[in-house]
């Protein structure tokens, strides 16, 4: 009940931790099933149906229910106690987003038992997932389980938007903000503006196959290439609201471990800004071969070059951080140096799909599967396995095995290399994606072959990590507030885990690397800048989740409220749905909940001060 009802942001943090590594491991699943299938031509593994589910699937869980809320795992868990708060904006609303986001999750995922999966592909292009070539409600799952995680998800980005500009300790003005709160706060500003597109993209798409709206039926006027844009325009933002809270974990920890100051700070910070600019500029280079002309193309070409600038500054810093730094290779710090090559591989191929005629060549093959991966898995997942190495001691007070990690690290680094790079060539050889089967002699089977063998080392690193999880969480919790005995920032200043109030009394900042400026001048904490008195907390509810419960039986029952399926049934399931949701919307406006104080005995016993 305690984690049912909980609006502390660490506790919330791990729960978005949990699901999103629940979906992670199902979506890795699909992942090894697509490999397996792909293994030897001619195979059957599975049927081109299943097959179809599964890369639909794969893509769709990979990045709305893994990526998305392991990356809001740790902005929950970090950025209030990197910015020195208490908690973030909106507690009630911070676990409203974690409880749409995990049913809008799990009703996309009942679909497989439901007996209908989705299968038009993740990008669900028009006309394919109209009515047309999908009657079953495969399509149905996805379109209303995102609509239901994606509330989640803007309301979140919200918060933390509000959050970081208005509960920073003083002193932390906007450019003494550490790396990872930056790379938050853009990633935020995207997530509001970014997610509307797909709002309307699947409410119109809804219309189409619920109510036979027309927006995408090219036979009643509708327009397929509109879905396109609609999609894109969400969809490339989103690979940057993925990726830049992967930069900034690389650069909290290489400076770590580097001993230094990370370098360029202030090119970093606008570099971000730009990245973040930029990302709404450039959907269009998803759609070079769709027609638009030679003059979209060249603006779109351009402008995806142009991208390359700020991330190029983003590599150098890095790169100059940990020259004449005292480096140590912990595991946290080999999966941020091992994600440089590899994310700047991953934009080499960006750069050459930037350029539209080559575009023409490259489009809809095996080289755009493995530049998509090279930029999400070679750089997000490993800034994911950086974090989690890194921050694992603040949050749960003990410290993964960095034996067992280094070798995570090697079968995860080789695994991936190998899965992906023979897929560039794969596709200057020419083989399509989305493909269920390959014929023999064509020259693939050598490297699908060794593809297949790096997926299986990727699914043995990712069960090793598990390993690690299960023997550390058998460990005491021991650890010093400090346990890298290099932290620069806040969160190294409070014990581990944090205590529910986070900071005994709110801290005054005094330079960038706050922590670290202190210690420099052999202080051996933060100067406080108020006395230690009662805290002021919110209280637990139960709301948040009947909420998300009620939008969950919603969206189930109006999938079915067709004539042909449940008809009137259906509806009054949908709409009983509502009613739990609006009930507990009232229940919220009606009763006034004051919140409850933490005494200040209390908090000197948790300071280990005799009251």
């Amino acid at each position: 009940m305690d984690w049912l009802t909980t609006v502390d942001h660490k506790k919330i943090g791990i729960m978005y931790l949990l699901a999103g590594g629940f979906f992670f491991l199902i979506g890795g699943l699909e992942a090894i099933l697509i490999r397996l299938q792909l293994m030897f031509p001619q195979s059957d593994v599975v049927s081109a149906q299943f097959y179809n589910e599964l890369i639909t699937m794969h893509g769709t869980t990979m990045i709305f229910l893994a990526a998305m809320p392991i990356i809001f795992g740790f902005m929950n868990a970090i950025i209030p106690l990197q910015i020195g708060a208490r908690d973030v904006a909106y507690p009630f609303v911070n676990a409203l987003g974690f409880w749409t986001f995990f049913f809008g999750g799990l009703l996309l995922n009942i679909s497989f038992i439901a007996g209908t999966v989705p299968d038009a592909g993740w990008t669900m292009y028009a006309p394919l997932s109209g009515t047309t070539y999908t009657e079953h409600h495969g399509t149905d799952y996805y379109v209303i389980g995102l609509q239901i995680s994606g509330i989640g998800t803007l309301i979140g980005g919200i918060n933390f938007l509000v959050t970081i500009i208005n509960m920073r300790a003083p002193g932390m003005t906007f450019m003494r903000m550490p790396m990872f709160t930056w790379a938050s706060f853009i990633t935020s500003a995207l997530i509001l503006f970014a997610f509307p597109a797909l709002t309307v993209g699947l409410a119109a798409l809804m219309f189409d196959r619920i109510f036979s709206g027309n927006f995408f039926n090219p036979s009643a006027g509708g327009n397929v290439v509109l879905w396109e844009h609609i999609f894109w325009i969400f969809g490339h933002p989103e690979v940057y609201i993925l990726i830049l809270p992967a930069f900034g974990i690389i650069s909290e920890v290489v400076s770590t471990f580097s001993r230094k100051r990370l370098f360029g700070y202030s090119s970093m910070v606008f570099a971000t800004v730009l990245i973040g600019f930029l990302g709404f500029m450039v959907w269009a280079h998803h759609m070079f071969t769709t027609g638009l002309g030679a003059i979209a193309n060249a603006l779109f070409s351009i402008a995806t070059m142009l991208i390359a600038v700020p991330t190029g500054i983003k590599i150098f810093n890095w790169l100059f951080t940990m020259w004449g730094g005292s480096i140590r290779f912990t595991v946290a710090n080999m999966f941020a140096v091992g994600f440089v090559p590899t994310f700047v591989m991953g934009g080499v191929t960006g750069v050459m799909l930037a350029v539209a005629p080559a575009d023409y060549q490259y489009h809809d093959t095996y080289f755009v599967v493995a530049h998509f991966h090279y930029v999400i898995v070679g750089g997000l997942v490993m800034g994911i396995f950086a974090g989690m190495h890194y921050w694992w001691p603040k949050m749960f007070g003990r410290m993964l095995s960095e034996k067992l990690g280094i070798w995570t690290f090697w079968m995860f680094y080789i695994g991936f290399h190998l899965t992906f790079f023979v897929q560039h060539f794969l596709g200057l050889l020419g083989m399509p994606r989305r493909i269920w089967q390959y014929l023999d002699g064509m020259g693939l089977n050598n490297l699908n072959f060794i593809s297949t063998i790096g997926a299986l080392m990727m699914g043995v690193g990712t069960i090793m990590f598990l390993i690690n999880v299960v023997i550390t969480m058998r460990k005491p919790k021991n650890l010093s507030n400090d346990p890298w005995e290099d932290g620069r920032t806040l969160e190294w200043t409070i014990p581990s885990p944090a205590p529910e109030y986070n900071f005994a009394q709110t801290p005054l900042v005094r330079g960038y690397d706050a922590w670290w400026h202190e210690k420099m001048e052999g202080n051996t904490k933060m100067t406080p800048v108020e006395p230690i008195g009662p805290i002021h907390m919110p209280s637990p509810s139960i709301l948040p989740f009947f909420m998300a419960v009620g939008l969950f039986i919603a969206g189930f029952g109006f999938m079915y409220s067709k004539p042909a399926d449940w008809g009137t049934t259906g509806l009054i399931i949908g709409a009983a749905g509502l009613l739990i949701t609006f009930g507990c919307m009232a229940l919220r406006s009606w009763f006034d909940d004051h919140g409850f104080h933490i005494e200040e005995e209390e908090i000197l016993k948790d300071q280990g001060v005799k009251a």
